[in-house]
């Protein structure tokens, strides 16, 4: 008697898409180049924290701050301003340029270099640490700048991000649990002479030094650009697998797409109960979710008691 064929539906079809689009991203030349950026950046940063003080000790020398501390503890706002600061604009030598109508004129190049953490730029940095959470770090680059495309689902996922983020939440009273948002802040910071307006005070630099602060900012945004390439790469390929999958009724087909992809793909993955129980069993996953900070959604909560629930009927 021939075996029976596994029939998909759209659950099914959609667990398979899963197990693709994973390969598509690790077997890509642009997830290494994502990787590589971030390396890039972080290596950078390591250097230009140094210059930058080096810089701005050098326009504000350690003894004027020190100065001016001591001035406003005696005269409290009137001693003078001080700020603890991790935003800095630097310029560059004037240079000869023309206006609009050709005239000669003095130029200064501005670069305006910070060691914050912004939201967009956080989402393509920590990626995969915001995708093993179970969440979405590409929901903003899906809607390639068309802001029309916003969804309810798109605001969801937004505050679920940004809640792991710690743009929504902030480390607790007693500073034993910083959240990602925070360390960064207090990574790095300057005492600066000043308020706390970055433009309010500029630090002229020579011209190789202003390369290499455009350089960091350069390699900022790559980031946020090999981020955006990524996506486009693998969403390309899923929009035609989606398509092919529709068209498909059994599983043996999507499996000998599979192969021919060298994608590995089993039944396995289409039993919810036993993928599910999996997930929340392995040590390293129970932990994830027994100390997870982002609020799992109402979904999330009933897939996981139904999986605990048949797990527990299967060992009985």
């Amino acid at each position: 008697m021939p075996e029976k064929r596994l029939t998909l539906n759209s659950e099914k079809r959609k667990a398979i898409a899963d197990v693709f689009q994973n390969h598509f991203e690790q077997t890509s030349p642009k997830f290494e180049l994502h990787k590589k950026s971030i390396a890039d950046y972080n290596e950078a940063r390591t250097k230009m924290k140094v210059l930058a003080e080096t810089v701005v000790r050098h326009h504000q020398p350690q003894k004027d701050v020190d100065t001016i501390r001591s001035m406003i503890a005696k005269y409290n706002r009137s001693g003078g301003e001080l700020y603890d600061d991790n935003c800095f604009v630097f310029t560059s030598p004037p240079r000869m340029d023309t206006d609009y109508e050709g005239n000669p004129r003095e130029t200064v190049d501005e670069e305006h270099v910070k060691f914050e953490l912004k939201e967009e730029f956080a989402r393509s940095y920590y990626r995969d640490e915001i995708k093993a959470k179970g969440l979405n770090p590409d929901y903003h680059v899906a809607i390639n700048g068309n802001y029309d495309k916003r969804s309810p689902s798109y605001y969801t996922m937004e505050s679920q991000v940004n809640k792991f983020l710690g743009f929504e939440t902030s480390s607790n009273n007693n500073k034993t649990e910083m959240s990602i948002r925070d360390e960064w802040d207090n990574d790095f910071k300057l005492t600066t002479i000043g308020s706390n307006y970055c433009h309010s005070r500029m630090f002229a630099v020579d011209q190789e030094t202003f390369e290499m602060f455009r350089m960091y900012n350069t390699l900022r945004e790559n980031v946020k650009l090999t981020h955006e390439q990524l996506y486009s790469h693998v969403n390309g390929k899923m929009q035609k697998l989606t398509l092919g999958l529709k068209s498909y009724r059994y599983f043996d087909q999507a499996k000998s797409l599979a192969d021919k992809l060298g994608v590995a793909l089993n039944e396995g993955i289409l039993n919810e109960s036993s993928s599910m129980a999996l997930s929340v069993y392995s040590p390293e996953n129970l932990a994830d979710l027994l100390t997870d900070k982002v609020e799992q959604t109402r979904e999330e909560k009933i897939a996981i008691a139904r999986a605990v629930m048949q797990q527990q009927q299967s060992v009985n």
